[in-house]
């Protein structure tokens, strides 16, 4: 029983981790992109 119980907090873990990691990156790579679109904008 508590063999399950912690593979599946590992696993859950494994997932939030994933997930929040994702979101990250994803976070950043899109004030990257709008940063570069409005410098673009201001120069023009």
């Amino acid at each position: 029983m508590s063999t399950t119980l912690f593979t599946t907090l590992e696993v859950a873990a494994a997932l939030l981790l994933a997930g929040i990691t994702g979101g990250v990156i994803y976070i950043t790579a899109a004030d990257w992109r709008d940063r570069r679109r409005r410098e673009n904008e201001v120069k023009r």
